[in-house]
């Protein structure tokens, strides 16, 4: 529910509330505030304070073939660009990984720049990788990607200056620890529920998704309950009360980008 406390559990900080306080202001009058007040009011503090983390929701297997089997190697990734004084975290790379099964696609279209068999992209603080082979069941659902890197491109940068258009986080499979991970949304679908005679009409049916077994980097497996992060590319997260070193759980605070106003017009 959209309370105090219940916003507290989801990442919400006091300051973020107080600033939307300052913002709206003291009327006379009845009237509604936009939820996205409240959202990039979270946003911009998160945005300052809270660490880097790479975590995967939807994953789908990828073998870096020409990588040497049983061996790893510990890459440094930046906590927080808005803040030097963050440092930096030892991030595991090895043969086996995981990446976001919606960054790959076998067919793309024209202006999906991500993963697809042939083209490189690159892995964010690691390498280049090719994708080579996608690997399908007896269904012909793709459940292995086969890819090479260029060991010559760690860090992000070719030294024969090829440039990639896209920047995929990942996270090894053999270091990744599981986590529940709850996707909170808007509670209802419409701006204005007093619209609807009958308010149970506008609830949201995807107010709440979670994910069963996302695969996180190691690093995550020793948060504390209310710890906050930005998990690259997918959003602002707080590990919840319930979460335990033998089952961590994260709810979304809120998305990295503001996509309420966008639905709506839809």
């Amino acid at each position: 529910m959209p309370t105090l406390r219940g916003l507290r559990r989801r990442g919400y900080t006091a300051k973020s509330i107080r600033n939307l306080c300052t913002q709206v202001g003291v009327t006379k009058h009845n009237a509604k505030t936009d939820i996205v007040l409240l959202e990039n009011s979270i946003r911009e503090i998160l945005n300052r304070t809270a660490e880097r983390r790479m975590a995967v929701l939807n994953p789908i297997k990828v073998v870096i073939t020409n990588y040497p089997d049983g061996q790893s190697e510990n890459l440094q990734a930046v906590n927080n660009p808005e803040d030097k004084s963050a440092g930096t975290r030892s991030v595991p790379f090895s043969r086996t990984l995981w990446l976001e099964r919606g960054d790959f696609m076998e067919d793309p279209p024209k202006k999906f720049f991500r993963l697809a068999p042939g083209r490189e992209v690159r892995l964010r603080y690691a390498y280049f990788i090719r994708c080579d082979e996608a690997i399908k069941d007896t269904h012909g659902n793709i459940v292995e990607l086969r890819c090479t890197y260029d060991p010559a491109t760690q860090g992000g940068h070719a030294p024969d200056g090829r440039k990639v258009k896209a920047t995929l986080h990942w996270v090894s499979a053999q270091h990744a620890v599981d986590a529940e991970i709850r996707l909170y949304d808007h509670l209802f679908a419409t701006e204005d529920p007093d619209e609807f005679e009958d308010w149970k009409s506008s609830l949201n049916p995807d107010s709440l998704q979670i994910v069963e077994s996302a695969k996180l980097e190691p690093t995550l497996a020793t948060a504390g309950v209310g710890d906050r992060f930005q998990f690259e590319r997918l959003g602002y997260f707080c590990a919840d009360r319930e979460s335990k070193c033998e089952k961590l759980v994260f709810n979304r605070t809120v998305t990295l980008r503001e996509t309420w106003s966008h639905a709506r017009k839809k």
